[in-house]
């Protein structure tokens, strides 16, 4: 049997961070799919078609790496596609607690599929989406934060 992880995130826009935690889960699981979520809390700059675009074109050489979308529960999608894991990425203790509360609801609905944390890389320890987002909208260089093309994605959204 084939150990198989989730990695989910809404990925607006998919950062080195988020590369990092994919790339590392990517060495220890046979199969990982990044899932992009519609997080209805958030409003997006990217559509779901643009990031799952960007991260499959960020992903593409990692052969064990598949990009998805879902519009529903992250535990049934993990049902659906008999997954094991969730993998998700900490960045700070402040991400704990939020982690915890989806940890605990997840194991809640489903206690089979585990979740597993992977601190993300201390360069990357600052970095968000949000964080990413404000830069570029003031034309700041975000080359070293991001792949190439989310950089010219970026570019575009805030020309």
């Amino acid at each position: 049997m084939s150990r198989l992880a989730i990695c989910p995130g809404s990925f607006d826009p998919v950062t080195f961070g988020h590369l990092d935690i994919i790339e590392r889960g990517a060495s220890v699981f046979d199969n990982v799919i990044v899932v992009v979520f519609n997080n209805q809390s958030k409003a997006p700059l990217f559509t779901v078609e643009e990031r799952v675009a960007l991260l499959e074109e960020a992903t593409n050489h990692l052969p064990n790496v598949t990009v998805d979308e879902s519009n529903e529960l992250l535990i049934d999608y993990a049902m659906q596609q008999k997954a094991q894991v969730v993998l998700r990425g900490l960045r700070a203790v402040s991400d704990f607690e939020y982690e915890m509360q989806i940890t605990s609801m997840n194991r809640k609905l489903n206690e089979k599929v585990e979740t597993l944390f992977m601190m993300t890389n201390n360069q990357y320890s600052f970095l968000s989406s949000s964080i990413v987002k404000e830069v570029a909208k003031y034309k700041a260089n975000v080359s070293d934060l991001v792949p190439e093309a989310v950089e010219k994605a970026l570019k575009k959204k805030y020309s």
